[in-house]
């Protein structure tokens, strides 16, 4: 069954255009938010498997209204934010505030549907090599750097794969252990790095210095 989206963008041009595309990519647009603040009520009444989320509009912007639906709901959709530039830092504060990955307004219409249905199944990091970019130039240390002290050296090991954007049967394969030891140690990183997801982990994890911006450049 295809995910639901729910689009969240101030410009109606452009919503309209997102709901075409994902309609004729097999995807079922549910409700639209024209302003951060109107995601979290559109969401409880549609409840959407994804939210596409301009992360800069007008009163509230994507960066808040993220946090208010993780905040808000037991069970919230998955966030994919839509940006127009990969380097922005609205969207660097957006994957650490819980969003699971982000897009760029140019992006082709099977990127775009693509997006959706990984953020949405879940078990994949979406485009390593954006997050990678995006935190390439920031100093590791901080708050993040002493959460990460907690994991094992086997639970290190499992987020740096998880930063390639291996699956979690892709890191069972590698490692040579059940995937249901993986699912575990998946379990473990997000607790202890205080994660909801895969993006936010692997962000946690550069700004900590536990992935480097080499390992996934191959270096």
């Amino acid at each position: 069954m295809s995910p639901t989206v729910l689009l969240a963008d101030d410009e109606p041009l452009v919503r309209a255009g997102l709901r075409a595309l994902l309609e004729q990519q097999g995807l079922t647009v549910v409700g639209e938010a024209a302003d951060g603040a109107e995601v979290l009520p559109a969401v409880r009444r549609t409840t959407p498997d994804v939210v596409l989320m301009d992360v800069r509009m007008p009163g509230t912007d994507g960066i808040e209204a993220t946090r208010q639906l993780l905040g808000a709901l037991a069970e919230p959709p998955k966030v994919l934010v839509v940006t127009t530039f990969d380097n922005d830092d609205y969207v660097h504060e957006a994957l650490l505030a819980g969003a699971s990955g982000f897009l760029l307004k140019r992006a082709r219409k099977e990127e775009i549907a693509h997006a959706v249905r990984t953020v949405a199944a879940g078990e994949s990091l979406l485009f390593p090599e954006a997050i990678r970019r995006l935190v390439s130039a920031r100093t590791p240390g901080g708050a993040h750097a002493r959460a990460a002290k907690k994991l094992t050296r086997r639970e290190a090991e499992v987020l740096r794969l998880i930063a390639t954007g291996l699956s979690n049967q892709d890191i069972a394969a590698a490692l040579v252990i059940s995937l249901e030891t993986v699912k575990t140690h998946v379990g473990n990183i997000f607790g202890k790095l205080g994660a909801g997801n895969r993006s936010q982990a692997v962000v946690i994890a550069y700004e900590a210095g536990v992935v480097r911006p080499g390992h996934l450049a191959g270096q």
